[in-house]
């Protein structure tokens, strides 16, 4: 088939139908009136309030008569409509939206959905309530009526599952389907899935949209439930999928090999090994996406917080009307242009962002190395696990020269309580093993240096509040906040340490020689003088 997602087209059109043929009955009748619901959003809402109450005495395995069904809309009336009604009223009404709209008249209700693997329609039935004699109090007859199973399927469609709740229904559905190797349903579980996050991706990409537009215009409770439902979407979903897509790899090379070397796979098996070669791709698909709802989640926390942040200074900003505060003043008297810095200086009090970098529009090019070129050709053409695992094994090789070097101040800081980077240098003197410790690169020692600085005055109580509720990934090579909260706890056990200090000393430069770069070359190094001071409780 060429188009793969109108496959099962009729059982999609049957949830369509549901709501079609409803709506088609309730807005065709024009016995309306009689009872003053005049317009389509009256009609539906007083239909779905029926149908409520019937799920609910369904579910309560209670009688649900003509009666029980006019005082439940009696007294919703009385309370909330405010029609003009009496009970008898109620009570037709209530026959009317059972009997008439949801039932029919007792006539069969249909609706075709075409089958584009068959080329034809099939006949879909719909039926949203049944009926069945009961006896109250063992005397009196009467009609109960229940919701069928296309009336709870309508009825759970429309609020009963959480937006929250969405994906981890699904998650169980597949991996049930997976289990008992039903691969044909997995494949529709996991498009599902799929949906889900790229729904959930729209979403967050829309909501930044908003907040751009107006930051005003999005509502706390908004912004609340959305980074909700992304915290839903992203807990283990990451975890859960990749061991999902290594069972179904393993699964597609079993069946290939068996293909290959014993036998030739039945049809049932071919099928199988197709869907699971569907199921790997969409598996696929859906982690991608999970690592773009993540990045996107704390791409809107940063956004909302800049621009409630700009909307709060617009109050403090005190603004001049050029007409009269500037031209009139300056015909008036034209000395005043003396004082012309007043109106220019709030124009430069605010850091410009840096989009485009002159100076390396300039900067001579050195060549590459040939192995730097080999390096990025390599990424082409092997497997992409063994890839994976090799960019891991250099990411922890280059995050454990950011640990020592953080580790050598850390212990610095913690035993002397206040040390400056040129007393480091002193100690260290000509010893090449302690001075690796400070500076394994040079690239490192200055990421180390420029993120203690920029953070300044370190929180220690804050920073561990913090680490206790963000989610962090796995993948990042150097985290300093939670890299020198992980060294405090190691070297203050005690936790006497309430503050780090970092900030540049006013001393001479401090200058190291012969230090190693990441290619290989060696150079010197000139930078401030930096002091760290421990502020204990």
């Amino acid at each position: 088939m060429q188009y793969d997602f109108l496959k099962k087209f009729p059982k999609r059109m049957k949830n369509v139908g549901l709501y079609g043929r409803l709506v088609l009955n309730t807005t065709s009748k024009t016995t309306w009136n009689q009872y003053q619901f005049y317009t389509d959003s009256e009609q539906l809402n007083i239909v779905f309030a029926v149908l409520l109450f019937i799920m609910e005495q369904s579910l309560k395995e209670e009688y649900c008569t003509i009666d029980e069904i006019g005082a439940y809309i009696d007294n919703i009336n009385s309370t909330y409509f405010g029609k003009e009604l009496s009970f008898d009223d109620c009570r037709k009404l209530g026959d009317f939206i059972v009997n008439t709209i949801l039932s029919n008249d007792g006539k069969l209700m249909h609706f075709d959905g075409y089958d584009f693997e068959s080329r034809a329609y099939h006949i879909v039935n719909i039926s949203y309530v049944k009926n069945r004699v009961v006896y109250i109090n063992g005397e009196v007859k009467r009609t109960s009526y229940s919701l069928t199973d296309d009336g709870y399927n309508l009825m759970l469609s429309t609020l009963e599952v959480e937006n929250n709740l969405k994906l981890t229904i699904h998650e169980m559905i597949f991996q049930m389907h997976l289990e008992k190797q039903s691969y044909d349903k997995a494949v529709d579980d996991i498009k599902n899935i799929f949906l889900q996050m790229r729904i959930q991706l729209q979403k967050i990409r829309e909501a930044m949209l908003r907040i751009r537009r107006n930051a005003l215009e999005y509502s706390v409770t908004e912004y609340e439930e959305i980074l909700n439902e992304n915290l839903n979407t992203i807990t283990d979903t990451k975890t859960k999928f990749e061991n999902y897509r290594e069972h179904v790899r393993k699964r597609v090379t079993e069946l290939e090999h068996e293909n290959i070397n014993i036998r030739k796979l039945t049809e049932k098996d071919e099928e199988n090994l197709v869907n699971l070669k569907v199921i790997s791709r969409y598996l696929s698909q859906t982690i991608d996406e999970h690592q773009k709802i993540l990045n996107t989640h704390f791409d809107l926390k940063d956004l909302y917080t800049k621009e409630l942040e700009q909307l709060a200074k617009v109050a403090s900003i005190k603004r001049f009307s050029i007409k009269t505060d500037f031209y009139d003043e300056v015909i008036k008297n034209p000395e005043v242009l003396e004082d012309f810095n007043y109106f220019l200086t709030p124009l430069f009090n605010r850091e410009i962002e840096k989009i485009y970098h002159p100076l390396k529009a300039c900067e001579f090019q050195r060549p590459l190395k040939y192995k730097a070129e080999e390096d990025s050709v390599d990424n082409i053409d092997f497997d992409e696990e063994a890839w994976e695992r090799e960019q891991e094994r250099r990411r922890q090789e280059k995050k454990k020269k950011y640990e020592s070097s953080v580790s050598y101040i850390i212990e610095k800081i913690v035993s002397k309580g206040e040390v400056l980077l040129s007393e480091m240098k002193e100690e260290i003197g000509n010893n090449e093993v302690e001075r690796l410790k400070l500076i394994p690169t040079i690239d490192v020692f200055k990421e180390v240096m420029v993120e203690m600085i920029k953070g300044q005055n370190l929180d220690i109580c804050a920073l561990k509040k913090e680490r206790s509720t963000v989610i962090t990934d796995s993948m990042e090579v150097f985290e300093p906040n939670i890299m020198i909260l992980d060294l405090l706890e190691k070297y203050d056990p005690d936790g006497e340490i309430s503050n780090l200090i970092v900030l540049k000393s006013t001393g001479e430069d401090v200058i190291f020689s012969e230090i190693e770069c990441e290619d290989g070359t060696k150079k010197s190094i000139r930078c401030s003088d930096v002091r760290f001071v421990a502020v204990r409780r």
